[in-house]
């Protein structure tokens, strides 16, 4: 079922800019939805956050884990 969303004219025409021609509106938004969820799976791979180096992960876990 399909339906119809109404965006500005230059939205409009920025959409039309990133598609192939020949491209519908449609697989234009599809492929930059698939590329917006690659790009967070990305940035969540990533990410650094409560990172630490390995030379630093290796000695905790020696001490966690001594003989």
């Amino acid at each position: 079922m399909n339906t119809t969303i109404s965006i500005p004219k230059d939205m409009k025409e920025e959409l039309r800019e990133f598609g192939i021609k020949g491209e519908t509106y449609e697989l234009i938004i599809r492929r930059l939805i698939d590329k917006a969820k690659d790009k967070m799976v990305q940035d969540i791979l990533m990410d650094t956050t409560d990172s630490i180096p390995i030379d630093q992960a290796i000695k905790e876990a020696k001490n966690r884990w001594q003989k």
